[in-house]
């Protein structure tokens, strides 16, 4: 059989297609029908523990404790916050603090469907019952006003044996917390959460167990004492925070 030339390359070429296409349908690690599914958008993720590694961990912690911010593993926390109060933080952000708005409407990426995975994973995943007899969390946030020169006395009463009479901390154990650079990364809220569920690993009470300066009794803080103690940390807060320039000499 005598093959002309461009016939012969016709077949060739039809041959190598043929190899690529079968090498293409059972390529090493390539998923087969219904093994798998191409990457997902960062819309289409629905995994709490995706979520929140890519939104939350690098300042709240890999494990939602000891980072930077505020512990989320916290029970104590995630029982006085609640699941929706958490859900508007993460879409809203928190004004005054370092925290953005993850919502796509407050300019974030994160859809309405992964906010609530994620706040509801935090309290699944961390949370727990606070124990029989305990006595119930103080609001999240207070309709009372706060009277900072009588936040000063509980904080001299209640606050002092670990940061200080004035709160600006004990040499070779804690730092001020009324210093304006620090006051200018949080805000109220945060003061407040920290005054009621404390921090993770014993490191400072919640509000159940307050001890006085004068004996180990403890003490109960009330909604009006927390009030009052955040409203005298925030009268520390100045407009301009930071060491100022100095001028060249």
């Amino acid at each position: 059989m005598n093959l002309k030339p461009s016939r012969i390359t016709r077949l060739l070429l039809a041959s190598v297609l043929v190899f690529f296409a079968a090498g293409c349908r059972n390529a090493p690690g390539k998923p087969k029908p219904g093994e798998g599914s191409e990457e997902l958008r960062p819309e289409q993720v629905v995994d709490f523990a995706t979520l929140y590694k890519q939104n939350c961990a690098a300042c709240h912690g890999a494990n939602g404790q000891h980072a930077a911010s505020i512990s989320l593993a916290n029970p104590v926390y995630l029982a006085f916050a609640g699941e929706s109060n958490i859900q508007k933080a993460i879409a809203g952000g928190e004004p005054g603090t370092l925290m953005p708005g993850f919502s796509k409407a407050a300019g974030g990426m994160l859809t309405d469907q992964q906010i609530t995975i994620i706040a509801h994973g935090m309290v699944t995943t961390w949370g727990t019952p606070l124990p029989a007899g305990s006595p119930t969390p103080p609001p999240y946030t207070s309709s009372l006003t706060g009277n900072a020169a009588q936040g000063q006395k509980n904080f001299t009463t209640y606050c002092a044996r670990c940061h200080g009479a004035d709160g600006t901390g004990i040499p070779g154990h804690l730092g001020s917390i009324v210093d304006p650079a620090y006051l200018a990364l949080v805000n109220d809220q945060y003061l407040r959460s920290t005054v009621v569920s404390g921090r993770d690993g014993g490191h400072m009470p919640d509000w159940r167990s307050h001890q006085t300066t004068e004996n180990a009794q403890l003490h109960i803080l009330t909604d009006q004492e927390i009030t009052d103690t955040v409203a005298w940390l925030a009268s520390h807060r100045v407009a301009t925070p930071g060491q100022p320039y100095q001028k060249p000499q």
